[in-house]
């Protein structure tokens, strides 16, 4: 699986980058970058030891009422407030945001070329007049913070569709890989509740659409299309993040089982359809759709159909990432 992660990364990175010098078709950019960002974040995910933290039911449940009223603050700040303003503050919030997830999203390739002092040794620096509050770092982090905080001092000179898109790209990568639902139960909960969550707000009011074409930083991935009028596709990164969650969920049961990716593949081919027939329905009816509309039922159908025909429901619904033992094998990273 190594291999297929290393075709996954470069062929990102290189759809990322076409529209450069390539028309690339807005339907099928937005289709193939949103499954490979998925796909690159879910094997991230897969790791030695199992998640430190991980999302409970109360959370999971809490999660749509938090997001909705972050989203309507968000909306009445660009009601009442200068829209420049709000931005310049939130261009700042995610420049340093910003430096941190793609210092992160980089610092597997780059520590490969580090001498191994550089990537073991971790330093601790206190701040001053403050000393409780600690930083733990790494010379191999230092050295993949210098590209991140350039891109990112790009990123708030120009706002260039390419800074932005690699900048979510990293967010989503990163959610992907550190966020764990713990549970399928607690993965449900989350993604009926955000199914909800994006009708209401994308279909009975104008708070969503309003909000993701005022905010001017990279929550959401732009895709040029070429055409005056209508410049850039738009997906939010929350239809990446919490859909990918769960699917890398999905792949890390497998991994606990010590099987072939099998629930992971049902889980992904789910989220493949249900971004495609969004990206169907939004060409039809012309009009912005809620994405987690088409892919929570996608997602979790596949999966539980998957899960049904084989007979491991009851198995499927008792695993519990957070009472996991430690140092399972890493079979997805196999060669």
């Amino acid at each position: 699986m190594k291999n297929c992660e290393r075709i996954a990364n470069l062929a990102l990175a290189g759809l990322t980058l076409a529209p450069l010098v390539v028309r690339v078709n807005p339907n099928l950019n937005v289709v193939l970058t949103a499954c490979l960002t998925v796909f690159v974040g879910c094997f991230r995910s897969v790791k030695d030891s199992p998640p430190t933290e991980t999302m409970s039911k109360e959370h999971a449940m809490r999660f749509p009422l938090v997001g909705s009223a972050m989203l309507l603050s968000l909306f009445l700040l660009f009601k009442f407030l200068s829209k420049d303003l709000v931005n310049a503050v939130l261009t700042a919030y995610f420049f340093v945001l910003g430096t941190v997830a793609l210092s992160a999203t980089l610092l597997p390739a780059i520590s490969r070329f580090l001498p191994n002092l550089w990537n073991d040794v971790v330093t601790v620096w206190t701040f001053p007049y403050f000393k409780s509050l600690e930083v733990e770092f790494t010379k191999s982090q230092v050295v993949a913070g210098i590209p991140g905080f350039f891109f990112c001092a790009w990123y708030a000179w120009k706002k260039h569709w390419l800074a932005n898109n690699i900048l979510g790209l990293s967010f989503c990568i990163q959610g992907i890989e550190m966020l764990s639902l713990g549970s399928f139960k607690t993965g449900g909960i989350l993604l009926v509740g955000l199914f909800f969550y994006d009708i209401f707000w994308v279909f009975f009011t104008p708070v969503m659409v309003s909000v993701a074409k005022s905010f001017d930083a990279p929550i959401k991935l732009l895709f040029p299309t070429g055409d005056a009028l209508r410049p850039y596709s738009m997906l939010g990164l929350g239809d990446i993040v919490i859909p990918g969650i769960f699917v890398a969920l999905a792949l890390r049961f497998d991994v606990s089982r010590r099987s072939k990716p099998q629930y992971f593949t049902s889980a992904f081919v789910g989220y493949v359809a249900g971004v495609v027939l969004t990206i169907v329905v939004m060409n039809w009816f012309q009009a912005a759709q809620p994405a987690l509309l088409y892919i929570v039922p996608a997602v979790i159908g596949f999966l539980a159909s998957h899960c049904i025909w084989n007979g491991d429901i009851k198995p499927l619904m008792a695993f519990d990432e957070s009472k996991s033992t430690e140092g399972e094998v890493d079979k997805a990273h196999e060669e």
